[in-house]
């Protein structure tokens, strides 16, 4: 029995093609294995007859390596295969009748006035199954620009039926040029993972097997949000040509955030074994990417902080994080996390919460819609934000109402100055 990939321990010997007495010469078809991923076909290695048939069609669960079938070499006959069961002898003490590593013959019998081509324009060998290569030949299909799916790059049927399908390497009068798909030899590299990467590893598993998330999003406009940035920016005092600030999407949702905790502070916590810590400042996560990780710079009493600081102190953080000059007091602790994807175009997802905080807040990109307003469309620009809430911290009611003031310092932005 053939190993057909490298998983393989054991298949069904669905069909026999031959039987016992036929002549075999290499590269015929032999038999039909199935594993739990394909039926596959088999061909013999060697040349010789049939001699006797060790596992009968139909048999499940044949481990890979047992015998299923002996050749006669020339000279012998039937009698010197007396005694031999598929239970007394192996692979190893037995001449095998097939290997699913075999090498394919190069070339099939030319069909339809066709010859499939058997070797890639370098010269290289192409190997293919004798039915892939006799589809290719009827159809004349260049196997060369084949990308075979068998084991070991092996080109089988399906291989030459999609190539069809799709219309490559097909040959008109005279051979068209291969195209060569190419695999890197190396099949994967390995990173070594950094200590960051552990530590985030640990942290992220711990909290979603210990955790219990629960999620609740809601849909923000944002146009009034956008033109008061607009005219928030057009304001700021100038040094020359720089601007004193340069408030962004993400400055405002974080002060946002910093508005609705400090007006529902039970979303302002996190779970001991004893008690629920509520605080009593609001200190705002910002989840940063980097090299080899992720950071959560820490915008601490941003309730209290006019926009354009929370803006300033927020772009000073994220510089230093990426390039690693942050002081551990500057990102251990916060009650709350932001996580904002909406600048990969990223519309709504899930974040992980940041143990040992009980919220953290997911914002996607923002978009235009059309909504009816009064009976009338009207085209708005919305954004759509997740709340991952540890329910042991926050229960629905609570995440509902956080949600609830975000929303409107957002969709109000003059809110948030008050």
């Amino acid at each position: 029995m053939p190993a057909l990939s490298p998983t393989m321990t054991e298949g069904t010997l669905a069909k026999w093609l031959k039987k016992e007495g036929d002549n075999i010469s290499s590269g015929d078809v032999i038999a039909e294995i199935e594993t739990d991923k394909a039926t596959m076909e088999v061909e013999a290695v060697d040349e010789g007859k049939l001699g006797k048939i060790m596992i009968p069609a139909g048999t499940e669960n044949v481990p890979v390596n047992q015998l299923i079938a002996l050749l006669l070499e020339e000279g012998e006959d039937k009698k010197s295969l007396d005694g031999y069961s598929a239970s007394s002898a192996s692979a190893a003490s037995a001449p095998a009748a097939a290997k699913a590593e075999a090498p394919a013959p190069s070339a099939a019998p030319a069909t339809n006035g066709h010859a499939a081509p058997a070797a890639a324009t370098s010269g290289e060998r192409v190997f293919a199954s004798p039915l892939a290569k006799r589809i290719a030949g009827q159809e004349g299909i260049n196997l060369g620009a084949v990308q075979g799916t068998g084991p070991h790059g092996r080109i089988i049927k399906a291989d030459v039926e999609d190539a069809l399908k799709g219309g490559v390497g097909k040959v008109g009068g005279a051979q068209t040029a291969a195209i060569s798909f190419g695999r890197n030899p190396t099949e994967f590299t390995e990173i070594p993972n950094s200590g960051m990467r552990k530590t985030i590893a640990k942290r992220l598993l711990e909290s979603k097997q210990t955790v219990p998330h629960f999620y609740l999003t809601v849909e923000c406009e944002m146009d009034s949000l956008l033109a008061a940035r607009e005219r928030i920016n057009n304001a700021a005092p100038k040094s020359g040509d720089k601007p004193a600030y340069k408030v962004s999407v993400n400055d405002l949702v974080v002060k946002a955030v910093a508005m609705g905790l400090r007006e529902v502070p039970a979303a302002n916590a996190s779970w001991t074994d004893n008690a629920i810590r509520q605080y009593n400042n609001v200190d705002v996560s910002v989840a940063v990417a980097m090299e080899g990780g992720l950071i959560t710079p820490i915008v601490k009493n941003a309730d209290q902080k006019p926009l354009s600081i929370v803006s300033n102190e927020l772009k000073d953080l994220i510089a230093r994080a990426r390039s690693g000059k942050l002081q551990p007091e500057e990102y251990q602790g916060g009650g709350f996390s932001v996580s904002n994807l909406g600048m990969y175009g990223i519309k709504h997802f899930g974040a992980i919460i940041n143990p040992p905080q009980g919220c953290i807040l997911a914002v996607g990109a923002s978009e235009e819609k059309v909504v009816v307003k009064k009976g009338e469309f009207k085209a708005v620009t919305v954004m759509h934000v997740t709340l991952s809430c540890d329910h042991r911290v926050v229960d629905g009611a609570v995440g509902a109402e956080f949600l609830s003031a975000f929303k409107r310092y957002i969709e109000d932005p003059v809110m948030m100055l008050v």
